[in-house]
């Protein structure tokens, strides 16, 4: 199976430590393009844009970063209820374009009541799916060019449109693709009937094949075939114990009071798969590898994926090829911070799942590492 590797822009913010501002990155647009050229330049398929009043707007930040990258994808966030189907459309058709089919669809339905009331969006969540399913059938059948040269008619509970099209199409037909993550039972429906890759986040295996195995079955009595893929954050170091030891110092400055709180706010959410993180570890610290390898420290404080792999290159390249056996073939990862993670992770563990790499040669192309003695080319590595 050929993997599709995606790596993390921290548009919310980065740092060496969570939960305090020891180690913390200042996130302005020199950092966030330092992130994005190395994804580019070290092989990654693509990068996930988060979204949220908490990150700088990710359309804004991604179509920024369009000239700084060649084959870099952008996964970037659609929000139904919070734009029109129009505007989304135009959105997508012009950044598609411009990055000459370059970009991924997100679409976010939102957990956080009290963030969306704040964007002026106040629909429980199923009101939220039943908005969502009647934004991508207008969304999709207007890219598409349904309804020939008067457009597309829908008139639905909560969204009616008239003569829907765009004017100028985008270079991925019919449409750039969907990818969508939800754990409850109407996001399950919902991917099943329209979107093209289902995401989940870093839950065991047993959790993520019982996943994979419910949606394939929605999906096929719709008449259609889905991908999956999977949200985590990576600890890689040469040796398990570093890796181990890693993982501890990336929670080492925060404190019980913060946890609470952070907990106390993420219980207060409608999100199924946010629920289903913070109940992986129940806040505690004690109770934090949940799987071989698979570490929820990150959500003791951090919403949303909150679970890591964790270990040397053969140990985490071990699990992907796990979760790659269950059907997952595109996994996003993260790692703080995100600069020098994307660079450890890409050496150290892209040679066992298959990815290509940049040319390592003893020649001076480079060079790769440090020519010593103003003579000697270091050796390519065998390891």
């Amino acid at each position: 199976m050929s993997l599709n590797i995606f790596w993390f822009i921290p548009t919310h913010g980065d740092s060496r430590y969570l939960g305090t501002t020891k180690g913390a990155r200042q996130i302005n647009y020199d950092y966030l393009r330092q992130i994005a050229v190395a994804a580019d330049t070290q092989g990654y398929d693509g990068v996930l844009l988060p979204t949220g009043r908490s990150c700088e707007d990710a359309w804004v930040v991604a179509s920024s970063l369009i000239s700084a990258t060649t084959k870099l994808k952008f996964l970037v966030a659609i929000r139904p209820g919070l734009s029109s189907p129009g505007l989304a459309v135009r959105m997508a058709s012009t950044f598609d374009r411009l990055s000459k089919g370059r970009l991924l669809i997100n679409i976010v339905t939102g957990g956080d009541q009290g963030e969306l009331e704040a964007d002026g969006l106040f629909a429980d969540h199923e009101k939220r799916y039943e908005i969502t399913e009647e934004f991508l059938r207008v969304w999709r059948a207007s890219l598409a060019g349904e309804g020939g040269d008067s457009g597309y008619d829908f008139e639905g509970e909560h969204i009616t449109v008239k003569g829907a099209k765009t004017l100028f199409p985008p270079v991925q037909k019919p449409y750039p693709p969907l990818y969508f993550g939800g754990s409850s039972e109407p996001a399950h429906e919902l991917a099943a009937e329209q979107v093209d890759v289902y995401l989940t986040w870093g839950e065991p295996p047993a959790a993520v094949g019982a996943k994979i195995a419910d949606m394939r079955a929605r999906a096929a009595r719709h008449g259609r075939t889905l991908r999956f893929g999977i949200r985590l954050h990576v600890i890689v170091r040469e040796t398990n114990e570093e890796a181990w030891q890693a993982a501890e110092d990336l929670i080492r400055y925060v404190d019980d009071d913060v946890i609470e709180r952070a907990q106390k706010a993420f219980a207060k959410m409608d999100s199924v798969g946010q629920q289903r993180m913070v109940a992986l570890h129940g806040g505690k610290r004690d109770k934090l590898e949940v799987s071989p390898n698979l570490w929820a420290g990150v959500g003791l404080v951090r919403g949303g994926a909150g679970t890591a792999l964790v270990g040397d290159p053969e140990t985490v390249a071990a699990r992907i090829k796990e979760y790659a056996a269950l059907g997952i073939d595109t996994f996003i990862f993260s790692g703080y911070p995100h600069l020098e993670e994307s660079y450890r992770f890409s050496e150290l563990v892209f040679p066992l799942i298959g990815k290509e790499t940049p040319d390592v040669s003893s020649t001076l192309t480079g060079p790769f590492g440090e020519v010593m003695a103003n003579s000697i080319v270091p050796k390519v590595s065998q390891s």
